[in-house]
């Protein structure tokens, strides 16, 4: 077998993967996957969040309550492929980063208004 025919493979049973993956469950690795992201831009843009969660918490602490910044800064360094929306929401529903998933959803709400 070529290493094309390996690689054709190798995708077509990701794409089955893919189907049972419960969207419900794991959506934001359902969007990963959609979306053709390497481990090291998943990792990236976990690591962002993380580190936007700590200024989330620390500019609540400071009684912050509009946090646009925080926001602009998740929109700006959010890989080109990840629709900012849906991400927003797929992070929110697998319950990661939940408290800055829902303060950026209110802000998302502010803004299509």
């Amino acid at each position: 077998m070529s290493i094309e025919q390996r690689i054709e493979k190798l995708e077509y049973y990701c794409s089955l993967m893919l189907d049972m993956i419960s969207p419900e469950k794991k959506p934001f690795y359902a969007l990963v996957i959609r979306y053709g992201l390497t481990k090291k831009e998943v990792e990236d843009t976990l690591r962002l969040c993380e580190q936007l969660t700590e200024q989330y918490k620390q500019q609540k602490k400071e009684g912050f309550v509009i946090f646009t910044s925080l926001f602009t800064e998740f929109a700006s360094a959010l890989h080109p492929n990840l629709p900012l929306a849906e991400t927003i929401d797929a992070l929110q529903k697998q319950q990661l980063f939940v408290p800055l998933m829902n303060e950026f959803q209110r802000l998302l709400h502010t803004f299509n208004k």
